[in-house]
């Protein structure tokens, strides 16, 4: 039977994460706890005795170091990397370079929930959710579903907003439902897929 095996896993910390910032396409490196947190995600793997095909990230560093890493444990750098934009994290707009307690006492902790955690409301100058999934939506579709059919094994390093706009098809959420999903840097999450695309089953290496 073909595997037709998915790994999503979110980069580890990066140095904004450890000071609350608000980063979307700013390109900003791991920090040293996001360095240890991709080893781990790395090793998890590893145990779980996987071998891929072929890996895609975004065209942001902190992602592509947390998929080198992880590659890294595997043994498996040889395999191509596919980098795009298409994979970045959502563009939070006026709110990048923020601290996310000052954006809640500048416009309200109200607000600043609706413009993280909403579906289709975007902050000022940048994306929803909804517009993210609008680009990787298709990129997913045209690009990796393909190979993922073909029997080809994919691992996706990406970004908390990316990754949840293809987990809501994935895992069936609601627009309003995908609100309460938050994912948690650097754990993997395991998907294989039936002939039809919908997930056979999925399995969280959270620790």
């Amino acid at each position: 039977m073909t595997d037709r095996l998915l790994v999503l896993v979110r980069h580890g910390q990066s140095e904004w994460n450890l000071k609350n910032l608000f980063t979307g396409w700013r390109d900003v490196d791991l920090s040293e706890q996001g360095v240890r947190e991709a080893h781990v995600a790395g090793a998890k793997l590893k145990a779980q005795g996987l071998v891929f095909d072929i890996a895609f990230t975004s065209a942001l560093v902190r992602a592509q170091r947390t998929l080198d890493i992880i590659l890294q444990e595997l043994g498996q750098t040889g395999i191509p990397v596919i980098k795009d934009q298409a994979l970045n994290e959502r563009d939070y707009g006026d709110l990048v370079g923020l601290n996310k307690d000052d954006a809640r006492k500048k416009w309200g902790e109200e607000q600043v929930h609706v413009w993280r955690r909403s579906y289709d409301v975007a902050p000022p100058g940048g994306e929803s959710l909804k517009d993210t999934a609008a680009r990787v939506l298709p990129y997913y579709i045209q690009e990796i579903l393909p190979r993922i059919l073909r029997g080809e094994r994919v691992l996706i390093a990406a970004h908390g907003n990316s990754l949840r706009a293809l987990i809501m098809v994935l895992d069936r959420h609601t627009p309003e439902s995908i609100t309460r999903l938050n994912l948690e840097t650097g754990v993997p999450m395991i998907y294989r897929l039936h002939a039809d695309s919908t997930v056979a089953s999925k399995l969280d290496l959270a620790a």
